[in-house]
């Protein structure tokens, strides 16, 4: 089976993007001579999972950033709602997360991204993430949406490393402790 990996960044008040999906809060911070680890990270991926917010969000970028196969997982959207510059990267699906990631097993994925709140917290619920890197961001946006929600018991983590920056945001990595 396939693992699920975690990077985020979040406000320092626990959200990951504001309520219509915006990142905006994110663009203040000075951060061009730090490296966080994303190419590498992305590197590391055979294929991005995320929600239809977070889709919406991206394909707003204008470039798409990924070079790496995306699968939106989404109940409402349908493939029409890809444009076809990118049907041959993009795909969307209404499967569970690990009928998902048995599907991404049987095509050879072993290392899955996962993207965006609540596919982070129904990856999570389902005991599919392996490891996780947070990036703490030093902002307070007073709403959003939360990177976690509420959880059906304890999520313990182990602390693997914890870098700062003089932007002034931490990253925090994370393995999930087995149960």
């Amino acid at each position: 089976m396939p693992t699920g990996h975690i990077m985020m960044a979040m406000s320092l008040d626990g959200f990951v993007a504001r309520p219509d999906h915006r990142l905006d809060w994110l663009e203040k911070q000075p951060t061009a001579d730090e490296d966080h680890g994303f190419a590498a990270f992305q590197s590391s991926v055979d294929v991005i999972v995320m929600g239809s917010g977070s889709y919406r969000t991206v394909l707003g970028f204008g470039e798409w950033p990924y070079k790496k196969p995306v699968v939106v997982l989404s109940r409402s959207m349908k493939p029409s709602g890809i444009p076809d510059e990118l049907r041959e990267r993009v795909e969307v699906s209404d499967k569970t997360p690990t009928d998902l990631m048995e599907d991404f097993g049987a095509r050879g994925y072993n290392r899955v991204y996962v993207d965006g709140g609540a596919i982070i917290q129904s990856f999570l619920k389902a005991g599919l993430i392996e490891d996780m890197r947070i990036t703490l961001v030093p902002i307070l946006i007073g709403e959003g949406i939360r990177i976690f929600g509420e959880t059906e018991g304890d999520v313990d983590l182990e602390l693997v490393s914890v870098s700062s920056f003089s932007s002034g945001l931490v990253d925090l990595d994370y393995r999930l402790k087995t149960r």
